[in-house]
Parts: structure tokens; sequence; C-alpha cells
């Protein structure tokens, strides 16, 4: 892989990511009983936004440069905001950016764990310096897709996968997905897997989301930040995450936040968000395959 994330670090994508991390974790901690958070593409853990990789595309001034001097912020946000705070220890300029096991790590329990797996044996070996001090987090040098069936399930029987490649493979990334994520469910039906995906074409995301439906689990909800029309597959037009097995009420716990962002980080006329659920079953409805339409959220 050529793919170095502290290019993109702290960017628009990153924010919504890590946005639903943090409410998938605050899901998971409602409930007592330790869990397991499993990242299948971990990075290096924590990125410099002054290094030279992340000044050369300046890609973190318009997502978490934005938002770090934000103010009225919803509750979700803040605390993405107050733990991108803890990981620079008091820098009020805030140099570094948290990756999604750092943010993990920093949420987690002490009866809580993580397996991190990182490909690239110096992203791998940033990961375990980070750590080394964490007996909760443990490194694996290898490769994600191949370990997330080995991971699963946990010994904690519950907890959360984060599927977040890089997408050199471009839209057959997608196929990757779908047949680690189906063996993966096989064998650990109830866990909540997370997947991270960029939106270009609209056509490239749209075979992803009919195959989730189609996937065996009874809740599957997508949250999407558009800032630039997905028609072009030059750019980085929107991001999304979609969510199988997502938790009770996890679309309201995203709602506020996720509908404030195109606002603080787009262009009038051009930013959107999507939450949608493409399988939602409840205890007192008929399931449904419910897809709500974009909704614009324009600057004033």
């Amino acid at each position: 892989m050529n793919y170095r994330h502290a290019y993109h670090a702290g960017n628009f994508a990153d924010v919504l990511k890590h946005m639903v991390l943090v409410a998938l974790i605050d899901a998971l901690e409602q409930k007592a009983s330790p869990f397991c958070y499993i990242d299948t593409h971990a990075g290096r853990g924590r990125y410099d936004l002054r290094g030279p990789e992340a000044r050369k595309t300046a890609e973190s001034d318009e997502g978490f440069g934005v938002l770090k001097t934000a103010t009225g912020l919803p509750p979700l946000l803040w605390k993405w905001l107050e733990t991108v705070r803890a990981c620079n220890e008091g820098d009020e300029a805030m140099r570094h950016y948290p990756g999604s096991p750092w943010i993990a790590a920093h949420l987690m329990r002490e009866s809580d764990t993580a397996q991190l797996c990182e490909l690239r044996a110096e992203e791998a070996g940033a990961l375990r310096q980070l750590f080394h001090r964490d007996p909760r987090v443990h490194v694996h040098q290898r490769d994600g897709y191949e370990a997330m069936k080995a991971l699963v399930p946990p010994k904690e029987k519950r907890g959360l996968v984060l599927i977040d490649p890089p997408f050199e493979a471009q839209e057959a990334e997608f196929r990757l997905i779908e047949k680690s994520l189906k063996a993966a469910l096989e064998k650990w039906p109830g866990g909540v897997y997370a997947i991270w995906y960029p939106i270009k074409l609209r056509s490239h995301v749209q075979p992803f989301h009919r195959w989730l439906t189609k996937c065996g689990a009874k809740r599957v909800l997508v949250a999407e930040l558009l800032l630039r029309p997905d028609d072009s597959p030059l750019r980085l037009n929107g991001t999304g995450v979609a969510i199988v097995n997502a938790p009770w009420k996890l679309d309201e716990a995203l709602r506020d936040s996720l509908r404030l962002l195109p606002r603080l980080l787009g262009t009038p006329g051009e930013s959107e968000y999507r939450l949608t659920w493409l399988v939602e079953d409840t205890p007192d409805e008929t399931p449904t395959n419910a897809t709500q339409p974009f909704r614009s959220v324009r600057r004033r």
C-alpha cells in the first residue's frame, strides 16, 4: 500500500468517522459488561498536524481546524472535540490529531479491550510505541480483513469492529469489505460493525448499500456527509459510515451533530447530510427498508 493517513488526518471524513465512533462507544458503555474494540486498519494512532505530510495537503484546515474553535456544538461533537483536546495534553494549539485507536482507548473503561490491526511495519511500530504501557490494547501486524475473521467473536462476546480501509482498490474495495464482513457475521452475527467509505461517485456506493440490505442484519444505519455533489471520481466529495447492528437510538444520538456539519464545513447549496436506515427492525413495528432523501443544511 502507498496510502499514508498522515496526509488526511483531521479532514472532514475523519470528523464524521470519529464522531460516529464516539457515539458507538457511548452506546456500548450503557451496559456494565466489558466490550472489545477491533480496528482492522488502525494506522499509527496519532498524527502531527504540523508535520510535512499534513501540511502538504492541509486537509485538516477544512475539518478539525474549523471545529476546534467552534462554539455551541451539540453534546456529541463537543465530546469528540474534548477527546482531541485530551490527545494534546494541554497544548492549546492542538497540534496532534488522534486516530481511531487513540479515541477508542481514551474512551474505553479499564475492563474493556482493544485489538488493533495494521499491516505496514512502520505504522504498526508507531502504534505499539503509543500503547506500550496500556495492557488493554493489543497490536497485530497483519492484514485486517484476514484478522477480523480470526478475532471474532471476542472473549467479551460484545463489542465493535471498525473497518476503515485506505480504499486504494477504489470500487473493488467494497467487494473486499463485503467478503470479509460476510465471514465475520457468520461467526459473530450480534457484533456491531462500522464501515467507513469515501464518496466520489454515488454509483460506486449504491451496490454496497444494496448488499447491506441483504447481509442478514436486522438494523443497518448509514450516516453520510457530502461537501460537494457526488458526481466526480477525481475528488473526495463526501464520506459515509455504515453501521451494521446499529445500537438502539443511535440515529437520535447522531442527528443534531450530523445536521450541523454541512453548515460548518461545507458550501451553501452543495453540502448535505444523510441519515438513513437501510434496514430497521424495531420491536413494535414491522421491519422496513426506510430511505430518507438528502437533507441540505445551508450556511446562514
